[in-house]
Formats: C-alpha cells, sequence, structure tokens
C-alpha cells in the first residue's frame, strides 16, 4: 500500500509521499512514488504514484520517454494543466488496455492513481487525480487537497485544519502529520517520506526534503503531537450520565 498527498492553495503546492511498497507482509520494499518533471521557468510538473507498481513504472517510463524523443505531445507541451492531466490519463489507459488482459487472466490488481500537481506560466497552481480509466477530478478551494493510497487514516487532519488560505509553511506541516497518522495506525506505509513545497508563481522547485526513518524532525513532531493530542483528551469534559438517566425517565 502506499498514501500520497497532494495540497493545493493560494500560496502554492504541497506534494508528499511515503515510499514503502509491499506484496504480504514478507515482500516489503521501498521505491520513490513523488517524482519532479518540471521544466524550471516554464512549469512545475509534480507526479505522484499509487497502485499497481508494473503500471506505474510503465507509465513514468512513457512519459520519460516521450520527453527524451521530443514528442509531439509531452509533458513539457501541453497548454494547460488540465491538458497535462488529459495526456497522461490518455497514457495510464493505453498502458492498461495493453496489460489488462494478461494481468486478469493471474487474478493481479492493476489499478493505479495518480496525483498531478503543478503550475503552467499564465495560469494558477492547480491539482489533480487521475484515475486508472484515466479520468481525472481537480481539487477546489472548498477542497484544497486529494490523497491516494490508504487514505482514511490521514483525512481527519486535513478536514479539521486546512484551507485555501493556509500557508505553505502550514500545509508541509499538516501533510507530515497526515502521513504520520498513516504509519502509526498502517504498516503498509512508511518512510523514507518525501515533501515538495512549491512557492507559486516561482516556476521551481526550491525545497524537497527526503526524511528518513528516524529523522529528528519527524520524531519530534510525532512526540508533540501525541503529547498535545493526550492533553486536549483529558481535557475533554466526562460524560454527565446521572443528567441522561433523569432525561430518561
Amino acid at each position: 500500500m502506499t498514501y500520497c498527498l497532494g495540497i493545493v492553495t493560494r500560496h502554492g503546492l504541497v506534494m508528499a509521499a511515503d515510499s514503502r511498497t509491499n506484496a504480504g507482509v514478507d515482500y516489503i520494499s521501498t521505491y520513490q512514488k513523488l517524482f519532479d518533471f518540471s521544466a524550471p521557468g516554464d512549469r512545475v510538473i509534480l507526479l505522484c504514484s499509487s497502485g499497481n507498481l508494473s503500471i506505474t513504472q510503465a507509465v513514468l517510463n512513457v512519459l520519460e520517454q516521450d520527453l527524451r524523443l521530443q514528442a509531439s505531445e509531452n509533458l513539457h507541451s501541453t497548454a494547460t494543466l488540465y491538458d497535462t492531466a488529459r495526456y497522461v490519463g490518455n497514457k495510464m489507459r493505453q498502458i492498461q488496455q495493453q496489460e489488462r488482459g494478461w494481468l486478469e487472466k493471474d487474478g493481479i490488481d492493476f489499478k493505479c492513481t495518480l496525483l498531478l500537481g503543478g503550475q503552467v506560466r499564465g495560469e494558477a497552481p492547480s491539482l489533480f487525480m487521475i484515475y486508472s480509466q484515466g479520468n481525472f477530478i481537480q481539487a477546489t478551494t472548498e477542497t484544497p487537497f486529494l490523497q491516494i493510497g490508504e487514505t482514511k487514516y490521514g483525512k481527519p487532519i486535513l478536514d479539521r485544519t486546512l484551507s485555501y488560505e493556509t500557508a505553505l509553511e502550514d500545509a508541509a506541516k499538516v501533510a507530515l502529520l497526515s502521513i504520520d497518522s498513516t504509519m502509526k495506525s498502517n504498516i503498509s506505509v512508511g518512510p523514507p517520506l518525501d515533501l515538495v513545497l512549491y512557492e507559486a508563481h516561482s516556476l521551481r522547485i526550491k525545497h524537497q526534503v527526503r526524511l528518513r526513518s528516524g529523522d529528528p524532525h519527524l520524531v519530534k513532531m510525532r512526540q508533540l503531537w501525541e503529547t498535545s493530542l493526550r492533553e486536549a483528551f483529558e481535557r475533554m469534559p466526562s460524560l454527565d450520565w446521572d443528567s441522561y438517566a433523569q432525561k430518561g425517565e
């Protein structure tokens, strides 16, 4: 399993991903899931991948090949990020059409999902989720984040803290807490963690980091978060059982 997250705000974009994959409890590996295809000064293109590893790797290889061979349509030639999402979706559809029959024959789940985030010169930063079928949805000002993979454990903190006006540094903080909450509850998600912070209209990646297991910042963040949650829990009022018993009478 995996967990990848994209956050888009008025101020830019944050993308984050873990690096753990597993094919059963006795076969756990590390693979990069956050990729930078940017052309500094013209566009920022970030992709996160989740799902069948052979399919996602094939899609990424085709995207790289189109860039290398300067195909008529590639990640650096599309006019908008919407067009980029459509182009990536078409490539994913083509790869799955080629491989689907053989994978289905052996009962292998071939589905995968991608997050596409970035900015093309002349438009605002945006974020898309591209499904296995090649179609996609876009993050909005009302819901400024998208998740793929093991999403349920990391979603509550995003719902409670994020808005389109959130500062980028705070968005990055929330992204790490969201992934840490997922790692705490699901062993199939784990470090190293890749994190990218993109400032709107800069058209280049200035801040990116890989945080490995035992990283001092991750350790401190988890300790402070768990302490804060315990303190908040202890301040919660207990249920007044007697008052409810009287109402029941």
